[in-house]
């Protein structure tokens, strides 16, 4: 297991630890996405700075994600939305998952978390 994975398993772990009703599903929900690698920069999306809207509904197991891709002319974008919903659908609590690609803002390295820029060197 990698620092990362730690870290993250770590934050999952703590998270359910009197949190707020729908934090538990949330918080699977963002470990789900962290799961999926963009396929041209070795980062998870959501570290990567993907996600840029992520709505759950708890009573219907509904999640609603808004992401964005790194650059508009990405060749997976087609397919890379089925992708992320396949793997949100898997967590526990979801009944249906939905994603939509928006463009704006653009993605930028600005939106990457600081896990993402150490595990790049760029930090």
């Amino acid at each position: 297991m990698s620092v990362f994975d730690w870290l993250h398993q770590d934050k999952k772990q703590t998270a359910g630890e009197g949190s707020a009703p729908g934090e538990e599903l949330r918080t699977d929900v963002i470990a789900a996405l962290r799961t999926v690698y963009d396929p041209e920069i070795p980062v998870n999306i959501y570290d990567l700075g993907l996600i840029y809207g992520l709505d759950i509904d708890d009573a219907s197991g509904r999640v609603d994600i808004r992401m964005t891709l790194t650059a508009p002319g990405c060749p997976v974008a087609a397919t890379f939305p089925g992708t992320v919903e396949e793997a949100v659908k898997a967590v526990e609590g979801v009944q249906e998952a939905h994603v939509e690609l928006v463009w704006d803002p653009p993605w930028s390295r600005e939106l990457m978390s600081e896990i993402a820029l150490f595990e790049l060197g760029l930090l």
